[in-house]
Protein backbone atom coordinates (compact mmCIF):
# COMPACT_ATOMS: atom_id res chain seq x y z
CA UNK A 1 0.00 0.00 0.00
CA UNK A 2 1.40 3.42 -1.00
CA UNK A 3 0.76 7.41 -0.25
CA UNK A 4 -1.67 8.23 -2.94
CA UNK A 5 -3.47 4.97 -2.33
CA UNK A 6 -3.97 5.80 1.32
CA UNK A 7 -4.89 9.45 0.65
CA UNK A 8 -7.87 8.46 -1.94
CA UNK A 9 -9.04 6.13 1.24
CA UNK A 10 -9.14 8.70 3.58
CA UNK A 11 -10.60 11.26 1.60
CA UNK A 12 -13.58 9.02 0.37
CA UNK A 13 -14.20 8.52 4.15
CA UNK A 14 -14.38 11.87 4.90
CA UNK A 15 -16.17 13.03 1.61
CA UNK A 16 -19.71 12.84 2.24
CA UNK A 17 -20.66 15.55 4.73
CA UNK A 18 -19.22 18.80 4.53
CA UNK A 19 -18.02 19.45 7.86
CA UNK A 20 -15.92 16.58 7.62
CA UNK A 21 -14.78 17.16 4.44
CA UNK A 22 -14.01 20.67 5.90
CA UNK A 23 -12.27 19.26 8.84
CA UNK A 24 -10.03 16.60 6.44
CA UNK A 25 -8.95 19.47 4.28
CA UNK A 26 -7.60 21.21 7.77
CA UNK A 27 -5.80 18.03 8.62
CA UNK A 28 -4.08 17.72 5.21
CA UNK A 29 -3.04 21.37 6.04
CA UNK A 30 -1.39 21.06 9.14
CA UNK A 31 0.41 17.30 8.47
CA UNK A 32 1.22 18.16 4.77
CA UNK A 33 4.46 20.78 4.84
CA UNK A 34 3.74 20.90 0.78
CA UNK A 35 0.47 22.71 2.06
CA UNK A 36 2.41 24.98 4.78
CA UNK A 37 4.55 26.39 1.49
CA UNK A 38 1.94 26.82 -0.75
CA UNK A 39 -0.83 28.23 1.30
CA UNK A 40 2.08 31.23 2.08
CA UNK A 41 2.76 31.42 -1.50
CA UNK A 42 -1.16 31.73 -2.11
CA UNK A 43 -1.12 34.56 0.37
CA UNK A 44 1.37 36.43 -0.86
CA UNK A 45 0.35 36.05 -4.54
CA UNK A 46 -3.40 36.97 -3.34
CA UNK A 47 -1.77 40.32 -2.77
CA UNK A 48 -0.51 40.53 -5.98
CA UNK A 49 -3.17 39.84 -8.14
CA UNK A 50 -5.93 41.74 -6.00
CA UNK A 51 -9.72 40.62 -4.81
CA UNK A 52 -11.37 40.35 -8.13
CA UNK A 53 -9.62 37.77 -9.79
CA UNK A 54 -10.10 34.32 -12.10
CA UNK A 55 -7.97 31.22 -10.62
CA UNK A 56 -7.82 27.74 -12.23
CA UNK A 57 -6.79 25.05 -9.76
CA UNK A 58 -4.60 22.72 -12.41
CA UNK A 59 -5.30 19.15 -11.23
CA UNK A 60 -7.58 19.93 -8.19
CA UNK A 61 -7.91 16.43 -6.74
CA UNK A 62 -10.09 16.41 -3.88
CA UNK A 63 -10.56 20.02 -3.62
CA UNK A 64 -8.06 20.97 -0.91
CA UNK A 65 -6.33 23.82 -2.48
CA UNK A 66 -9.32 25.36 -4.36
CA UNK A 67 -11.41 25.47 -1.13
CA UNK A 68 -8.65 27.30 0.62
CA UNK A 69 -8.85 29.82 -2.38
CA UNK A 70 -12.37 30.37 -1.59
CA UNK A 71 -11.27 31.67 1.36
CA UNK A 72 -8.64 34.07 0.79
CA UNK A 73 -11.34 36.10 -1.26
CA UNK A 74 -15.34 35.84 -1.39
CA UNK A 75 -14.53 37.97 -4.81
CA UNK A 76 -12.65 35.78 -6.77
CA UNK A 77 -13.80 33.02 -9.30
CA UNK A 78 -11.72 29.95 -9.04
CA UNK A 79 -12.27 26.73 -11.48
CA UNK A 80 -10.94 23.55 -10.60
CA UNK A 81 -10.01 20.55 -13.39
CA UNK A 82 -9.46 16.97 -13.03
CA UNK A 83 -9.06 14.53 -15.14
CA UNK A 84 -10.97 11.69 -13.13
CA UNK A 85 -14.78 12.07 -13.17
CA UNK A 86 -15.58 10.65 -9.92
CA UNK A 87 -13.13 13.77 -8.44
CA UNK A 88 -15.10 16.55 -10.49
CA UNK A 89 -18.52 15.30 -9.55
CA UNK A 90 -17.66 14.89 -5.96
CA UNK A 91 -16.24 18.33 -5.55
CA UNK A 92 -19.14 19.85 -7.29
CA UNK A 93 -21.41 18.51 -4.96
CA UNK A 94 -19.28 19.23 -2.16
CA UNK A 95 -19.10 22.71 -3.32
CA UNK A 96 -23.08 22.97 -3.96
CA UNK A 97 -23.52 21.81 -0.22
CA UNK A 98 -21.89 24.96 0.84
CA UNK A 99 -23.52 27.36 -1.36
CA UNK A 100 -20.01 27.81 -2.81
CA UNK A 101 -21.39 27.33 -6.72
CA UNK A 102 -21.80 30.95 -7.41
CA UNK A 103 -18.47 31.14 -7.24
CA UNK A 104 -16.30 28.14 -7.56
CA UNK A 105 -17.06 25.48 -10.09
CA UNK A 106 -15.06 22.03 -10.94
CA UNK A 107 -14.70 20.75 -14.78
CA UNK A 108 -13.10 17.32 -16.39
CA UNK A 109 -10.35 18.72 -17.97
CA UNK A 110 -7.00 16.96 -19.46
CA UNK A 111 -4.76 19.84 -18.84
CA UNK A 112 -2.58 18.73 -21.72
CA UNK A 113 -5.27 19.78 -24.26
CA UNK A 114 -6.58 22.57 -21.47
CA UNK A 115 -6.35 26.32 -22.95
CA UNK A 116 -7.80 29.16 -22.13
CA UNK A 117 -6.31 32.38 -23.43
CA UNK A 118 -6.15 35.29 -21.62
CA UNK A 119 -8.38 33.80 -19.07
CA UNK A 120 -6.40 33.49 -15.58
CA UNK A 121 -4.87 36.11 -13.43
CA UNK A 122 -3.33 33.02 -11.41
CA UNK A 123 -3.13 29.34 -12.28
CA UNK A 124 -1.82 26.94 -9.45
CA UNK A 125 -0.78 23.43 -10.25
CA UNK A 126 0.09 21.75 -7.11
CA UNK A 127 1.90 17.81 -7.06
CA UNK A 128 0.69 17.59 -10.84
CA UNK A 129 3.83 17.69 -13.27
CA UNK A 130 5.50 14.85 -11.96
CA UNK A 131 2.28 13.03 -13.49
CA UNK A 132 2.58 14.78 -16.64
CA UNK A 133 5.26 13.35 -19.23
CA UNK A 134 4.81 16.35 -22.14
CA UNK A 135 5.17 19.13 -19.76
CA UNK A 136 6.53 21.62 -21.64
CA UNK A 137 3.00 21.82 -23.64
CA UNK A 138 1.17 22.19 -20.10
CA UNK A 139 3.81 24.92 -19.35
CA UNK A 140 2.77 26.57 -23.04
CA UNK A 141 -1.23 26.14 -22.22
CA UNK A 142 -0.64 27.52 -18.49
CA UNK A 143 1.32 30.87 -20.40
CA UNK A 144 -1.67 30.93 -23.09
CA UNK A 145 -4.21 30.47 -20.27
CA UNK A 146 -2.79 33.12 -18.11
CA UNK A 147 -3.65 37.33 -18.66
CA UNK A 148 -0.75 39.32 -19.22
CA UNK A 149 1.17 39.66 -15.54
CA UNK A 150 -0.78 36.45 -14.67
CA UNK A 151 1.53 34.35 -12.27
CA UNK A 152 1.55 30.45 -12.31
CA UNK A 153 1.99 28.44 -9.28
CA UNK A 154 3.68 25.47 -8.94
CA UNK A 155 4.58 22.91 -6.34
CA UNK A 156 6.10 19.41 -7.41
CA UNK A 157 8.90 17.06 -6.06
CA UNK A 158 12.91 17.82 -6.89
CA UNK A 159 15.09 15.41 -8.41
CA UNK A 160 16.77 14.81 -5.06
CA UNK A 161 14.60 12.41 -3.74
CA UNK A 162 11.19 14.27 -3.92
CA UNK A 163 9.38 10.89 -5.44
CA UNK A 164 10.89 9.15 -2.56
CA UNK A 165 13.78 7.40 -4.56
CA UNK A 166 17.35 7.98 -3.60
CA UNK A 167 18.85 5.38 -5.82
CA UNK A 168 18.93 4.26 -9.00
CA UNK A 169 17.21 0.97 -8.33
CA UNK A 170 14.65 1.97 -5.34
CA UNK A 171 10.90 1.65 -5.69
CA UNK A 172 9.01 5.09 -5.06
CA UNK A 173 6.67 4.80 -2.32
CA UNK A 174 4.70 7.07 -4.21
CA UNK A 175 3.16 5.70 -7.42
CA UNK A 176 2.23 7.05 -10.83
CA UNK A 177 5.14 9.59 -11.03
CA UNK A 178 6.48 9.62 -14.71
CA UNK A 179 9.78 11.54 -13.47
CA UNK A 180 11.59 11.26 -10.03
CA UNK A 181 11.66 14.70 -9.74
CA UNK A 182 12.58 18.14 -10.80
CA UNK A 183 16.36 19.69 -11.34
CA UNK A 184 16.05 23.05 -10.82
CA UNK A 185 17.53 24.41 -14.08
CA UNK A 186 15.43 21.63 -15.90
CA UNK A 187 12.06 22.88 -14.89
CA UNK A 188 13.34 27.04 -15.33
CA UNK A 189 14.62 26.29 -19.16
CA UNK A 190 10.68 24.82 -20.09
CA UNK A 191 8.93 27.32 -18.15
CA UNK A 192 11.28 30.03 -20.53
CA UNK A 193 10.55 27.75 -23.34
CA UNK A 194 6.93 28.25 -22.98
CA UNK A 195 7.38 32.25 -22.67
CA UNK A 196 7.34 32.92 -18.64
CA UNK A 197 9.73 34.96 -17.26
CA UNK A 198 10.61 36.24 -13.95
CA UNK A 199 11.15 32.44 -12.43
CA UNK A 200 11.37 32.27 -8.85
CA UNK A 201 12.62 28.36 -7.51
CA UNK A 202 12.88 27.69 -3.86
CA UNK A 203 13.53 24.35 -2.77
CA UNK A 204 11.21 22.73 0.70
CA UNK A 205 11.59 19.61 2.71
CA UNK A 206 15.37 20.14 3.26
CA UNK A 207 16.01 18.24 6.67
CA UNK A 208 13.60 18.88 8.97
CA UNK A 209 11.23 18.52 6.20
CA UNK A 210 11.85 15.14 5.87
CA UNK A 211 12.06 14.14 8.93
CA UNK A 212 8.48 15.36 9.46
CA UNK A 213 7.70 13.17 6.00
CA UNK A 214 9.15 9.94 8.02
CA UNK A 215 7.31 10.24 11.32
CA UNK A 216 3.67 11.86 9.94
CA UNK A 217 3.42 10.03 6.60
CA UNK A 218 5.50 7.24 5.50
CA UNK A 219 6.05 5.29 8.65
CA UNK A 220 2.34 5.05 9.87
CA UNK A 221 1.55 4.45 6.41
CA UNK A 222 4.06 1.59 5.94
CA UNK A 223 2.56 0.20 9.59
CA UNK A 224 -0.64 0.12 7.59
CA UNK A 225 0.51 -1.68 5.01
CA UNK A 226 1.83 -4.31 7.06
CA UNK A 227 -1.74 -4.59 9.02
CA UNK A 228 -4.57 -2.75 9.43
CA UNK A 229 -4.80 -3.18 13.04
CA UNK A 230 -2.18 -0.12 13.31
CA UNK A 231 -5.45 1.76 13.01
CA UNK A 232 -5.74 1.29 16.17
CA UNK A 233 -2.66 2.54 17.70
CA UNK A 234 -3.04 5.45 15.53
CA UNK A 235 -4.44 8.18 17.25
CA UNK A 236 -1.85 6.88 20.23
CA UNK A 237 1.29 7.30 17.92
CA UNK A 238 0.25 11.35 16.47
CA UNK A 239 -1.00 12.17 19.89
CA UNK A 240 3.14 11.48 20.63
CA UNK A 241 4.50 12.57 17.35
CA UNK A 242 2.61 15.33 16.22
CA UNK A 243 4.14 17.96 18.06
CA UNK A 244 7.49 17.22 17.46
CA UNK A 245 6.32 17.12 13.52
CA UNK A 246 4.59 20.72 13.63
CA UNK A 247 7.88 21.93 14.91
CA UNK A 248 10.23 20.39 12.30
CA UNK A 249 7.58 21.75 9.68
CA UNK A 250 7.76 25.45 10.73
CA UNK A 251 11.42 25.37 11.32
CA UNK A 252 11.57 24.18 7.22
CA UNK A 253 9.46 26.80 6.28
CA UNK A 254 11.57 29.53 7.87
CA UNK A 255 14.94 28.17 6.74
CA UNK A 256 16.51 28.88 3.03
CA UNK A 257 17.32 25.24 1.59
CA UNK A 258 20.54 24.84 -0.43
CA UNK A 259 19.25 21.43 -1.18
CA UNK A 260 15.87 19.46 -0.43
CA UNK A 261 13.10 16.66 -2.30
CA UNK A 262 10.56 19.60 -3.10
CA UNK A 263 10.10 22.92 -5.73
CA UNK A 264 8.31 25.86 -4.97
CA UNK A 265 7.82 27.20 -8.66
CA UNK A 266 6.59 30.82 -9.39
CA UNK A 267 6.76 32.23 -12.63
CA UNK A 268 5.37 35.43 -14.65
CA UNK A 269 3.55 35.68 -17.97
Amino acid sequence: MQYEPIKRSLGRLFKDKPFFRIFFYKLLDILLLRAWYVKRELKIIKKLIGKNSSILDAGSGFGQYTYFLSTLSKESSITGIDIEEEQIQDCNKFIHKIGYAERIKFSKADIIQFVKPDEYNLIISVDVMEHITDDVQVFKNFYQSLKPGGILLISTPSDQGGSDVHDDNEKSFIAEHVRDGYNIGDIQEKLKTAGFSNIITKYSYGIPGQISWKLSMKFPITLLNFSKLFFIILPFYYLISFPFCLLLNYFDLIIKHKRGTGLIVRATK
